[in-house]
């Protein structure tokens, strides 16, 4: 297998996808028709949906906070934090999970791209997303203590922007790593190579004069925009991936 060499000059970023979190055993809670309890997914993760029937909603999201609790950081998880704490700074992984696992797992310098299922917001007034960990029971809807509005989970919905500040944060580290005289690397773990984000944040690594990886358990459909490609799954493939010099 290539490796990946990290030294004093390496500057990485690291886009993780639903790859890394089913080998945790996260279940997907879509069928194979794309239903959920014969629900279209709008119906419970738009915000729409919310509005229609916000029970169900949290319904949904209970189950998912339940299911994310059951199950641990793997040896793909443990890895990317080893690689963190060797590069300190000039590491930032960017997920589109969440389960919350890296986090759980000592990952630090994490942007949760679409949310998380661990915080709730208000739907009405712009109180702070917070800390909220409880699987609600059937037909709850829990209301904020400031305004009195329901509180929705802290989820990008279909339909919704993801934040601009987490897409800032990106900007910046990219910017950085590409100007810095050092190596800029770009590694893709557990998703496709060829949908956004991964295939425009591969090009524009690719432009700027980096290094590109893509670790995924499915060969690449554009397998020509990457560097290095690693098939396989990536709690087997990340902990012998990285020499960390």
């Amino acid at each position: 297998m290539e490796q990946l060499i990290l030294d004093s000059k390496t500057w990485l970023l690291v886009l993780t996808g639903a790859g890394v979190s089913a080998e945790s055993g996260v279940p997907t809670f879509r069928g194979m028709d794309g239903l959920w309890e014969n629900h279209p997914i709008e119906d419970v993760a738009s915000p729409q949906g919310f509005v229609k029937d916000p029970a169900l909603v949290w319904r949904f999201y209970s189950q998912r906070r339940a299911a994310a609790s059951a199950v641990h950081p793997n040896p793909g998880h443990d890895a990317l934090v080893a690689w963190e704490r060797h590069l300190g700074d000039r590491f930032l992984m960017a997920t589109q999970n969440v389960d919350g696992l890296h986090r759980r797992a000592g990952s630090q310098r994490v942007v949760e791209m679409h949310g998380t299922l661990f915080k709730t917001r208000c739907s009405k007034c712009k109180r702070t997303p917070f800390d909220d960990t409880t699987a609600y029971p059937e037909g709850t809807v829990p209301t904020c203590g400031d305004c009195g509005g329901k509180l929705r989970p802290h989820i990008v919905w279909f339909g919704e922007y993801l934040d601009p500040a987490d897409m800032q944060r990106i900007e910046d580290f990219a910017l950085r790593g590409s100007t810095s005289g050092g190596r800029f690397v770009f590694l893709a773990a557990g998703t496709s190579g060829a949908v956004y984000p991964a295939a425009g944040i591969v090009d524009r690594v690719s432009e700027a004069g980096g290094e590109t990886w893509l670790v995924n358990l499915d060969p690449p459909q554009n397998a020509s925009s990457f560097d290095h490609h690693v098939t396989g799954k990536s709690g087997e493939v990340l902990p012998k991936l990285a020499k960390r010099v």
